[in-house]
């Protein structure tokens, strides 16, 4: 549907009193223009809903006030950051090598016999004590100790993991993420 010349000459007419309410609720100009073009754009894109003949500077108005105030509400959720501080202390270890490193886990854990794995689970995962795990096993402590021991053990051979440094971000994410961890 075309934009009558009525509604486009009412719109510009419109324009110095939307600036001025603008100017009134930002108390910046800079910010005013802004809100002044983007209910502009808005009233140009709905002007199908404007019924001519209806006051139009009202329904300007209205869309300005809204505008305004989904702008307000916008940057209440918002933190001014300009040097930077903030977006350094959220920056984190990307998550897709994590999920890699899980999938490797996984599956060097489906590996293990099952006897190994029941104790890692156990005692790694599920926070049991050797006692407790020794308990529900039904065998001596010691031999949970063993299971648990030549588990971690074939896990790092699996993994190929030599030492605690290969845990954490490599040097590229540390970098990245303010680490000290590579």
């Amino acid at each position: 549907m075309a934009v009558s010349s009525a509604f486009k000459n009412d719109l510009l007419a419109a324009i110095p009193n939307l600036r001025a309410f603008a100017v009134s609720l930002t108390q910046n100009a800079d910010k005013a223009d802004d809100l002044v073009q983007e209910t502009l754009v808005k009233a140009w894109d709905k002007h199908e809903s404007f019924q001519m003949g209806t006051n139009l500077k009202a329904w300007l108005f209205t869309i300005l006030r809204n505008e305004f105030y989904s702008q307000m509400r916008k940057r209440g959720r918002e933190v001014q950051d300009t040097d930077g501080i903030m977006t350094e202390r959220l920056a984190v270890h990307p998550s897709q090598h994590g999920l890699l490193d899980l999938e490797d886990f996984r599956g060097a854990l489906e590996q293990l016999p099952q006897d190994q794995r029941e104790a890692i689970i156990l005692i790694g995962a599920s926070g049991f004590s050797y006692e407790e795990a020794a308990e529900i096993c039904g065998c001596a402590v010691g031999t949970i100790k063993s299971r648990v021991s030549r588990a971690r053990n074939r896990l790092q051979e699996i993994l190929k993991i030599s030492g605690e440094e290969e845990y954490g971000p490599d040097a590229i994410s540390a970098q990245v993420t303010g680490s000290n961890a590579a």
